[in-house]
């Protein structure tokens, strides 16, 4: 289908609202994955180092630190 100009484009023949509708919630759905994601991945790897830590600290605690050999 060709379009005359820009705006003929954007209007897609009377349907532009449902079409550019549908684009932007899928944008808005796949940003919100991303971000999801990249949310949960920091959240993890904080948690991880956390019990790192406490595993550690309870090592140490106990006299099993590492290298200390036996």
């Amino acid at each position: 289908m060709a379009f005359a100009d820009f705006p003929s484009f954007l209007a897609m023949g009377g349907h532009g609202v449902y079409v550019w509708t549908c684009y932007g919630l899928a944008v808005a759905v796949a940003a919100a994955n991303i971000w999801w994601v990249r949310r949960s991945r920091v959240a993890f790897f904080a948690r991880e180092r956390a019990a790192l830590r406490r595993a550690a600290a309870q090592a140490a605690a106990a006299g099993d630190a590492p290298g200390e050999g036996s």
